[in-house]
């Protein structure tokens, strides 16, 4: 289980916030209202004067108590005596379990004291609710940590890893239990801070000033152009803002290595699904040429464009708001030479990452995506270039939104055949990679790369 370091006296605010009532209310808001953990905590923190040892705390709390939700759900079994009414109790009570058993340098008196003081902030005029908190912390505390009979494998593992039973089951089918055991303990660890440092500047200089800086950066095992950093905010940096790096994980940088792009001609390359732009701008680094950029959203083409400027590529980017599925009706046949389709994609890759999608994905979530990024690759298909790279890829580890795409994807298309691919550090002699999230901390990853006959 995770460990913390040792944590400073919060910061009383003017507004009488935090960094334990930001954590509420970001908590509130996603698992009450639904909303993304990331986008509600970052707009707290953004308006918020916490030092910046409070806001890793309200980070912690946060991401922590998502991640290990069934897990400090059952903990409340037999614990709870009345129907919980007010919204905010069951958050209190989520993220107060959450510190008491993963804070260890965190006094349980003190996550005590605070859970009364915000039930009491949070509650309803004349509410009990600071009383229900406090005794069943209180009675957690004598009666400590349960899990499910080992017996119940699935139900065990589910309960322990915070995993839903059906994706449990669906990495035992797939992957047997050893693997499926090895990838469930993964997901709970920190995920990295990886950048990856522009191919127009001198990557050993950059990792030097990184050095300076104190980021303590680790070359990737993954990437040659890829560093492990100690800790985040370098986008706070002047190497980040002079547009000498991106943050992007290893294994997405893996991607557009797989094309075989020729500086002795003119690339004309289409990004299927740009959006926020990282595979855009890598692809923009490498070519003598120019990338015309996807997304069905404007406005997140937008961050596509400042991250093009940004990493002084803009030039060789054009962006148009298009879904994907319809690109056969705008542009011309066998108009790029090169075309990178990273799919929408149910992100199991990235269960460590983004804690919440666990919950809100489904088995039939993997089907119905499948149909969406079969018709994205059938319209953009039409558009390749004969001898053209068709690069496809995921940030997903299922079959059906990988394999089997490829699959059903070649006997639709028996123009399209596999294309082995040598990248920095790593090759697939198939034409197909996956990346699991157990393989040295990365984020889980699909790479397919085509080759479209003469």
């Amino acid at each position: 289980m995770v460990k913390a370091a040792s944590l400073p006296q919060e910061k009383k605010l003017s507004t009488n916030k935090s960094a334990r009532a930001i954590s509420l209310e970001t908590l509130i808001k996603v698992l009450q209202n639904g909303s993304y953990s990331n986008i509600s905590l970052n707009n707290s923190l953004k308006h918020s004067d916490l030092s910046i040892a409070d806001q890793n705390l309200a980070t912690r709390i946060v991401y922590g108590t998502i991640q290990y939700r069934l897990f400090l759900e059952y903990q409340l079994t037999g614990l709870l005596k009345t129907k919980i009414t007010e919204k905010y109790l069951k958050p209190l009570l989520l993220m107060s379990l959450y510190q008491i058993i993963f804070l260890d340098k965190v006094p349980n008196r003190a996550v005590l004291d605070e859970a009364n003081k915000l039930a009491k902030q949070f509650g309803k005029h004349h509410s009990s609710g600071y009383r229900v908190v406090n005794g069943i912390l209180r009675a957690f505390i004598r009666r400590g940590v349960i899990l499910p009979d080992e017996k119940d494998t699935i139900k065990y593992l589910s309960i322990k890893e915070s995993v839903p039973e059906w994706l449990v089951k669906y990495l035992i089918d797939n992957w047997g239990m050893q693997k499926a055991q090895s990838v469930l303990s993964s997901i709970n660890d920190p995920a990295k801070n990886s950048v990856r440092i522009s191919s127009l500047a001198d990557r050993n200089k950059v990792f030097d000033q990184l050095k300076k800086e104190g980021y303590q950066p680790e070359w990737s095992n993954l990437s040659l152009n890829d560093a492990v950093l100690s800790h985040g905010g370098i986008s706070e940096s002047d190497l980040f803002e002079q547009g000498k790096l991106i943050i992007q994980d290893e294994a997405a940088s893996l991607v557009v290595e797989a094309f075989d792009f020729d500086q002795n001609q003119t690339e004309h390359v289409l990004d299927a699904c740009s959006a926020p732009g990282g595979k855009t701008v890598q692809i923009a680094e490498n070519i003598h040429g120019d990338v015309t950029a996807l997304d069905i959203h404007e406005k997140k083409l937008r961050l596509v464009k400042e991250n093009a400027r940004r990493m002084h590529v803009l030039d060789k980017v054009t962006t148009k708001a298009c879904d994907a599925r319809k690109a056969h009706e705008i542009f011309k046949a066998g108009e790029f030479t090169k075309i990178l389709v990273d799919a929408p994609c149910s992100g199991l890759g990235l269960l460590r990452r983004k804690p919440e999608i666990r919950y809100t994905k489904s088995l039939q979530d993997l089907r119905n995506l499948q149909k969406i990024q079969l018709t994205i690759l059938d319209s953009i298909s039409k558009l390749l270039k004969a001898e053209g790279e068709l690069v496809y890829s995921t940030c997903s580890i299922s079959m059906e939104e990988n394999e089997e795409v490829v699959k059903r994807f070649l006997r639709i298309h028996p123009g399209f055949e596999l294309k082995p691919f040598s990248l920095s550090k790593l090759e697939s002699k198939t034409g197909m990679l996956k990346i699991m999230p157990d393989q040295d901390g990365n984020d889980g990853f699909f790479i397919a790369k085509f080759r479209l006959r003469g």
